[in-house]
Formats: structure tokens, C-alpha cells, sequence
């Protein structure tokens, strides 16, 4: 498919993040999407009527987890949807990054294309040490268990739609982004990685790194789900 097929969606997952969400929807480059989805997973803020005055199609999903969110987001793609693009709501990625991962996407090489907050420049304190090393462990042991290289687990990435539908993805928490990347060297789909700035969140706390049970969740889920990967191959 030549990149002027390309009909791209924009996922944004958000739990209280009103004071982000109508910025980072500002910062999306005009005619770069067809569908603008942001999943309100729960929020006891104005989050969903702040996207929806931005002009995004809101859907909610109370069901709490990061993987949740990305799925109702993808159970509600139009037909002419070819590929999608997924973005957290607090304003950590620019709007550059943002349209250069799908200008490389559209080259038609790739089933996936990560954006890499290692391979480029993290703010002074955006990627905490805890999470460095999560990435580092987890990005080694996908290398060694299935020779697939990864630099980190962000979660600003483009996925075909066709990529989608044969990795299945099942996670509802913590573990979406790993699990899309080890079934993804799993099943040889075409990846690379590009490097990206990474900016210190501004408004509200990380749902993850912003607390130390938060952060040990996700490790442990992270972990799990390579293991279990691993199990399932062996």
C-alpha cells in the first residue's frame, strides 16, 4: 500500500488528564488523521468533555487499565482505517515526532513503528531510572528469546491494521505494549524503532511511574507477559 492509501487513526487513552488532553489534541497536525479517538478510562475530571470540544470522538470505558482503553478505542475504528496510531494524553511526545513516525510508517516497510524515548532525547527526569532499567531488562530478554531488537517499550507507536488483527491483542493493563511487541517478533511482522524526544509530564501524575506501587505493578506485568509469551512458544 503506498502512503497515500493510508487512512491513519489516533488512539489516546486518557484517565484524568482535562488539564493535558485539549493541548495534546491541539498538537496534532492538521489532515494527518481520519479518526480521532480518545478513551476516557473512568476520569473524575472534565477529561471527556474537554476531548470532545477539541473535537474528538470520545468513548468511555470505565473498566480501568491501559490495555482496556486501546481496545475499545480499536473496536471503534471505521471501515476505511488502514493503520493506528497511539499516543498518551500528556503531552510528553511533540507534534514533530508525532508526524515523522507516520511519515516513515507510510513508506509501506513497516508493520510497526515505535517511537524510542532511549534511541532519542528524554527530558531530565521524563524516563525515571526505574523505568530505564524495566526497558532495558525487558527490551534484553525479547532479544534473547525471540532475536527480535527493541530499545524500549514507549508507547507512542503506528501499527497496521492487517499487524493488529494477527497479534490479537488480549492485554487490558500494564503488559499492552510489550505483548504487541513480543507477538510481533513472534509472528516476524516488519518493526523498527525511530528515536523521539520524551517531555517531563506538566499537568497531573503518572498512572504508572508516578507512584512506587504503580511502578512495581507494571514491572511485574510487564515481566509476566513475557514469560508467559515465552511459555506459550516453548
Amino acid at each position: 500500500m503506498s502512503p497515500n492509501q493510508h487512512r491513519f487513526a489516533l488512539i489516546i487513552p486518557a484517565l484524568n488528564e482535562a488539564e493535558s488532553i485539549g493541548r495534546q489534541l491541539g498538537e496534532i497536525p492538521p489532515g494527518l488523521v481520519v479518526q480521532t479517538i480518545v478513551v476516557d478510562n473512568g476520569s473524575t475530571d472534565q477529561t471527556g468533555e474537554v476531548a470532545k470540544n477539541a473535537g474528538a470522538e470520545v468513548v468511555l470505558e470505565p473498566r480501568r487499565g491501559y490495555g482496556s482503553a486501546c481496545l475499545t478505542g480499536l473496536a471503534r475504528l471505521r471501515p476505511e482505517v488502514t493503520a493506528v496510531l497511539f499516543l498518551d494524553a500528556d503531552l510528553s511526545h511533540s507534534p514533530e515526532d508525532i508526524e515523522r513516525i507516520v511519515s516513515i510508517f507510510g513508506n509501506g516497510r513497516w508493520d510497526m513503528v515505535i517511537g524510542s524515548r532511549v534511541l532519542g532525547q528524554a527530558e531530565e527526569g521524563a524516563l525515571t531510572p526505574v523505568q530505564r532499567f524495566g526497558n532495558w531488562l525487558t527490551t534484553l530478554l525479547i532479544r534473547r528469546l525471540w532475536g527480535a531488537s527493541f530499545t524500549d517499550l514507549g508507547p507512542l507507536r503506528i501499527v497496521s491494521r492487517d499487524a493488529l488483527r494477527r497479534i490479537e491483542m488480549r492485554d487490558p493493563d500494564f503488559g499492552w505494549t510489550v505483548e504487541m511487541q513480543v507477538k510481533a517478533a513472534r509472528l516476524g511482522l516488519r518493526f523498527t524503532e525511530i528515536p523521539v524526544r520524551y517531555r517531563q509530564r506538566r499537568f497531573g501524575r503518572s498512572k504508572v511511574s508516578g507512584t512506587i506501587t504503580g511502578s512495581a505493578r507494571a514491572g511485574f506485568k510487564i515481566l509476566w507477559t513475557v514469560y508467559h509469551a515465552w511459555r506459550e512458544t516453548t
